[in-house]
């Protein structure tokens, strides 16, 4: 099972050990893999020391979003059957995320995949989508069922995505 959480753990030690956590032996070619996939090869490389720089405790030279990416990295490492993504996109911007998503859906596709979001737009092409209300299930189906059938649903679409975006 891979997990990226919201609330991201990282180390006191390099990028590189950071992502490589949970697969010690990993290449550097398939960090950097992993990397690009969460879209933080490029940040990663702006810094002198790129993979090895390192990360002070809990990775505070790192804005929230960078950290996400990492733990994104991570989790893809790991290449695992399940994977969890919790609200792990919450801290980067709309263009990262979308960035991200679209390098996920390949991954997604060939294993089990639960993503938790409270941005619409990250869960609009999933198999089924679950909408919680007061932490029970309200509604059930795909983006273009629950466009149908559930008011709660519908209501969160338009409050995030309603400004002319398409239905996907």
């Amino acid at each position: 099972i891979g997990i990226s959480p919201q609330e991201v753990v990282l180390f006191s030690g390099s990028i590189r050990d950071n992502i490589r956590y949970g697969r010690p032996d990993a290449t550097d070619e398939e960090v950097i893999a992993a990397a690009k996939i969460a879209q933080a090869h490029p940040f990663i490389l702006s810094f002198p020391q790129g993979y090895d720089t390192e990360l002070g405790q809990r990775g505070v030279n790192l804005s929230g979003g960078q950290k996400q990416r990492i733990a994104i990295a991570r989790a893809l490492l790991l290449q695992p059957a399940i994977l969890i993504l919790d609200d792990s996109t919450s801290a980067v911007d709309v263009e990262t995320e979308a960035q991200i998503q679209k390098e996920l859906e390949t991954i997604m596709a060939r294993r089990t995949s639960f993503v938790i979001a409270q941005r619409i737009s990250t869960v609009l092409k999933a198999d089924k989508i679950l909408v919680l209300d007061d932490g029970r299930i309200a509604a059930q189906g795909t983006h273009y069922e629950l466009m149908e059938s559930s008011p709660i649903y519908r209501k969160i679409y338009d409050s995030q995505l309603g400004n002319g975006v398409p239905a996907v």
